[in-house]
C-alpha cells in the first residue's frame, strides 16, 4: 500500500490544528451536505449537524439526505432488488448537491462522508463532475483501500481492494501519484486500531484468523490530510466529538468553541418513518434493506417522566404517516424527554425511548421493528441500540438494567451497535441503560400483544 501523510490526533489543539493546516480555511459558511454509510439513514448526522449548529455553522446550510437505497450489491456490476450500485449512489449525491446549490445559490459545496457514503463521494469529485463544484471533502471511516484483499473472494463488490471501482478511484493522479482528486481539499479521519472493517484479520467478515490483507490504515489516502482518532470505532470516526473537531478545524483554521451540542429553548422535530435497517457491511444477499417512506404508519408521542419512562398524559402529537414518509413538525420544551410510538402493517409496535433532545432536528428518521422468531417466546424484549457507534466492552462504561455486561457485546473490540435483553415477566417497569454518561429510561411492554422497547442512544 502506498506511504501516507498520517497524523495522530492526541487531544491537543496545537496537534490537531497542525494536522489540519493543510487545507485553507473558509472564510465563508458554505453549504454542507452529508452522505451517510452503508444500509444507514441521514439520522446518524443528527448530532453532528448540531455541533455544527452550536458553533455558528447557519442551519439553513446543513443538509443530510436518505439514500433510498443504501445498501451496495453484492457485485457493483450485477442488479440486485434492494440494492445501489457505485454509479446509482454517485447520482443520486450529484442530484442531491445540484439541489442544495441551487436553493443556497452557493457555487461549491464541502461534502462530509461515513464509510460507504466516502465511496460514494470520491466518486462523484472524481467522475461526475464534483471537482468543480466541491471545495472541501471529510471522509470518516470511508474503506478507501477497500475491507478485503483477498483474491477470488468477492472481487466484484465496492468493497474489495481488488475490485474494478476501488482500483479506478485509488488510479495515481497528478505528479505526485496522489490517490485523491487535484482541486479539492481533503481530509480522511480513522482509528488507530478499532475499526471493525480496517482490521488485518476477518473477524467481522465472519473469517476469524483469516488474513484480510487489509491494514488499520486502509481508511488513509496519498494527497489528503490523514487523521488518526486514538480507540474510536468505525462509526465514531465521523460522529463523534473527536471526529467534530478534527473536521471543524480543517473546516475553519481554529477550535470549535463547544464539541457539544448547545440547548435551545425550544425545539421543532420532524423526520420520516421508514422500513427496517441493517449494521452490516458484509455482502448478504436478498437484503431488501432501504430508507422508502412506510405510509400508513401511524407515530404517537408521549411527553415521559425521564426517570421513569412513565407517560405524562395523552399524546402530545399523533399523525397517520403518508406517501412521503413524513412526520411532524412538531413543537416542544427543549429537554423534554419522548417516547415515540410506531405501528405498522408487518411490524411489532415499536416504543422509542431517547434522551431528551438539546436542539430541533428535521432529520429524526425512526424505523419500527419486526421481532425475530428466536426473540418471541420472551414476555418482554428490550432492545438497546447505538446508532452513531459501537459498545466496547473494553473501553465504554456502560450498564443495562443494572447489569454491566450487555448481551450479544464481545469482551474485545467494538463491532456491534446493539444489545437485546429479555426480560423474564411481562410486567410493565422502568429500564435504564447507561452509557457513558447518557441516560436512556424506558417501559417495558409485553412481547406477546406485540410490543418491543427500543431504548436508542444519542450519542
Amino acid at each position: 500500500m502506498p506511504s501516507r501523510r498520517t497524523l495522530l490526533a492526541m487531544g491537543f489543539a496545537s496537534t490537531l490544528l497542525a494536522a489540519c493546516a493543510g487545507a485553507p480555511p473558509l472564510d465563508a459558511r458554505p453549504p454542507i451536505v452529508f452522505v451517510h454509510g452503508n444500509g444507514d439513514s441521514a439520522a446518524l448526522w443528527q448530532t453532528t449537524i448540531w455541533r455544527f449548529e452550536s458553533n455558528g455553522w447557519p442551519r439553513e446550510r446543513l443538509f443530510a439526505f436518505d439514500q433510498p437505497m443504501p445498501l451496495a450489491r453484492d457485485n457493483d456490476a450485477v442488479a440486485q432488488p434492494g440494492r445501489s450500485s457505485t454509479t446509482e449512489s454517485m447520482a443520486f449525491l450529484k442530484a442531491e448537491v445540484d439541489g442544495v446549490r441551487k436553493a443556497t445559490g452557493a457555487g461549491k459545496v464541502v461534502l462530509i462522508g461515513n464509510s460507504r457514503g466516502g465511496n460514494t463521494i470520491r466518486n462523484y469529485v472524481q467522475n461526475g463532475g464534483g471537482d468543480q463544484l466541491v471545495s472541501h471533502v471529510v471522509l470518516g471511516g470511508n474503506p478507501a483501500h477497500g475491507i478485503w484483499a483477498i483474491k477470488g473472494f468477492n472481487e466484484g463488490s465496492e468493497f474489495s481492494a481488488l475490485s474494478p471501482f476501488i482500483q479506478a478511484l485509488n488510479a495515481p493522479k497528478g505528479p505526485a501519484g496522489d490517490e485523491v482528486t487535484p482541486g479539492v481539499h481533503w481530509l480522511t479521519l480513522r482509528s488507530d486500531n478499532n475499526d471493525k472493517y480496517a482490521q488485518p484479520d476477518g473477524l467481522w467478515l465472519g473469517a476469524p484468523g483469516k488474513a484480510t490483507n487489509i491494514g488499520y490504515d486502509g481508511p488513509a489516502l496519498k494527497g489528503a490530510t490523514n487523521v488518526v482518532l486514538p480507540r474510536v470505532d468505525h462509526r465514531e470516526t465521523s460522529f463523534s466529538p473527536a471526529a467534530f473537531d478534527a473536521t471543524w478545524r480543517f473546516l475553519t483554521g481554529s477550535a470549535p468553541a463547544t464539541l457539544q451540542p448547545v440547548p435551545e429553548a425550544r425545539i421543532t422535530l420532524s423526520g420520516r418513518i421508514t422500513g427496517l435497517g441493517t449494521d452490516s457491511l458484509r455482502p448478504t444477499s436478498g437484503n431488501s434493506t432501504n430508507n422508502l417512506p412506510l405510509p400508513g404508519a401511524r407515530l404517537s408521542v408521549f411527553a415521559i417522566d425521564p426517570a421513569t419512562g412513565l407517560r405524562r398524559g395523552a399524546a402530545a402529537w399523533e399523525q397517520t404517516i403518508g406517501s412521503d414518509g413524513r412526520w411532524g413538525p412538531f413543537s416542544a420544551a427543549s429537554g423534554t424527554a419522548f417516547e415515540f410510538v410506531i405501528g405498522a402493517d408487518g411490524y411489532d409496535t415499536t416504543h422509542i425511548y431517547r434522551a431528551p433532545f438539546p436542539r430541533s432536528s428535521s432529520i429524526v428518521q425512526m424505523r419500527p421493528e419486526r421481532v425475530a422468531t428466536t426473540d418471541r417466546e420472551a414476555p418482554a424484549l428490550v432492545i438497546l441500540t447505538r446508532p452513531r457507534g459501537y459498545f466496547d466492552a473494553q473501553r465504554d462504561t456502560m450498564r443495562l438494567d443494572g447489569n454491566a455486561v450487555l448481551p450479544g457485546v464481545p469482551a474485545h473490540g467494538a463491532g456491534v451497535a446493539s444489545a437485546k435483553l429479555r426480560l423474564k415477566d411481562a410486567t410493565p417497569r422502568a429500564v435504564v441503560a447507561d452509557f457513558n454518561g447518557e441516560r436512556v429510561t424506558g417501559q417495558s411492554w409485553p412481547l406477546a400483544a406485540g410490543h418491543v422497547t427500543v431504548l436508542e442512544l444519542s450519542y
